[in-house]
C-alpha cells in the first residue's frame, strides 16, 4: 500500500464492481460509512436518537444477507463464477433463450390456442434446469428411438440447449444394439413405429427383461391416464404427448440429485 488510501480504495472498488457480490459489498460499505459519519459528527443527537442508528447498523447486514441468499436460491442473480469471462455469461444466456424459444415452438405445435402459451411457466422450467447445470451436474447422453426423428427437432433442440446430447435410433433392433455397448442417462421412445403399433413396449420389455433399468419415457400421441399407468406396469418412467412435460421429466432424471440417478440410471457396465 502507498501513503494515500484513496487510490488504494479506488482500485479495490473498481475490482469489486465487476461482479454482483462486489457491488453489494461496496453498497454495504457506503451505507455503513454514512451511518458511522452521522454518529461521529452528530454530537447534538440524544441517546434516543442514536438508538435507531445503532439498530440499523446491526440489522442492515443481516437483511442484506437474507435478501442475497434468496436471490441466489431463486436463480435471479448470477454467482461470481458466471462472470469469470464474458463467454461464460453469454453461454448461460444463450442456453436460456434457446431452451425457452424451442419449448415455445413445441408448445405452439402441441397447443395451437394462444392462451396455452404460458411463457412464465416455460421460463421457470428452464431456469430450474439451468441452475442444476451451473452447479456442475453431469450431462449424460440420451437415446431417442423414433422412426421419424424429424418430427422432434425442436424438442431435441430444447434439451440440447441445456447440455444433453442425443444418439438417434429408428428401430427397436438398432436401439438394442446400441444399448448392448453403451449406457445412457435416459431413453425417449415413440410408441407406434413401422415395426408395430406397440413397438415402444416391445423395446421397454426387452430392456427390463435383461435387467437394464435405464429410465425410459414415451413421447407419443397420447397423454391419457390409462397409458401412463400401463407405462408404469411395463417399468417405464413416464408417458406424454406434451413437449414441455417431456422436457421436465427427462431433465429431472438427467440433472437430478446423484442419489436419484443412482437409483434410476443404469451404470455404463450394466448393459444388455
Amino acid at each position: 500500500m502507498n501513503g494515500n488510501p484513496l487510490p488504494d480504495f479506488g482500485a479495490t472498488a473498481s475490482g469489486l464492481a465487476k461482479n454482483p457480490l462486489g457491488i453489494i459489498a461496496l453498497f454495504i460499505v457506503l451505507v455503513y460509512g454514512l451511518a458511522c459519519l452521522v454518529l461521529i459528527t452528530g454530537q447534538s443527537l440524544s441517546p434516543y436518537e442514536r438508538v435507531p442508528i445503532v439498530y440499523f447498523l446491526i440489522l442492515f447486514p443481516i437483511i442484506v444477507l437474507g435478501v442475497f441468499a434468496w436471490l441466489v436460491k431463486s436463480g435471479e442473480i448470477f454467482g461470481p463464477s458466471d462472470f469469470q469471462n464474458e463467454q461464460n455469461f453469454m453461454d448461460l444466456q444463450r442456453m436460456r433463450y434457446t431452451a425457452v424459444a424451442s419449448l415455445a415452438v413445441v408448445r405452439q405445435k402441441d397447443h395451437p390456442a394462444p392462451d396455452k402459451l404460458n411463457f412464465n411457466e416455460m421460463v421457470e422450467s428452464v431456469e430450474r434446469v439451468v441452475n442444476r447445470v451451473r452447479e456442475g451436474t453431469e450431462n449424460p447422453e440420451v437415446l431417442w428411438v423414433d422412426d421419424r426423428p424429424t418430427n422432434n427437432v425442436y424438442e431435441r433442440q430444447a434439451l440440447e440447449s441445456v447440455g444433453i446430447k442425443f444418439t438417434l435410433a429408428e428401430t427397436t433392433d438398432v436401439a438394442l444394439q446400441i444399448l448392448a455397448h453403451r449406457g445412457f442417462g435416459a431413453i425417449i421412445s415413440d410408441m407406434g413405429r413401422r415395426e408395430g403399433p406397440r413397438e415402444g413396449y416391445v423395446l421397454l420389455d426387452a430392456l427390463r427383461s435383461h435387467g437394464n433399468n435405464t429410465p425410459l419415457f414415451f413421447y407419443a400421441g397420447s397423454n391419457a391416464a390409462e397409458h401412463k399407468r400401463e407405462t408404469e406396469r411395463h417399468g417405464g418412467q413416464g408417458c406424454t404427448n406434451d413437449g414441455q412435460e417431456l422436457f421436465e421429466m427427462v431433465t429431472n432424471v438427467v440433472f437430478g440429485s446423484k442419489s436419484a440417478r443412482n437409483r434410476s440410471v443404469v451404470r455404463s457396465g450394466d448393459h444388455l
